[in-house]
């Protein structure tokens, strides 16, 4: 069983940044693709980024690209989620996925196969 543990989330105001870390229990880390999704009050999780196995390939919503950067690494289980110029549509809460596939559609939130409890992001106009 893979535990999945985000950290990171606090209370930001406009135009801020905060980084957002996941860390993964188990050897296999490093062969699972990674995702951020995001969950805003009253609305919908929606798929925010994603990270290959190696690091080698990235996607993002277009809604947080050129803002938010996602890395990893994999001696330390974790995978980050930079997030820069923040503003309050940002405010959700934000889960960490692991997908034991390489080659799933990362905004499919249905192909992921542990996920965190999620880290409380607010950004404050």
């Amino acid at each position: 069983q893979v535990q999945v543990v985000e950290s990171g989330g606090g209370l930001v105001q406009a135009g801020g940044s905060l980084r957002l870390s996941c860390t993964a229990s188990g050897r296999t880390f490093r062969y699972f693709s990674m995702g951020w999704f995001r969950q805003a009050p009253g609305k919908e999780r929606e798929f925010v980024s994603r990270i290959s196995w190696s690091g080698g390939s990235t996607s993002y919503a277009d809604s947080v690209k050129g803002r938010f950067t996602i890395t990893r690494n994999n001696a330390e289980n974790t995978v980050y989620l930079q997030m820069d110029s923040l503003n309050p549509e940002d405010t959700a809460v934000y889960y960490c996925a692991a997908d034991r596939n390489s080659g799933s559609y990362g905004p499919n939130e249905n192909v992921y196969d542990y996920w965190g409890q999620g880290t409380r992001v607010t950004v404050s106009s």
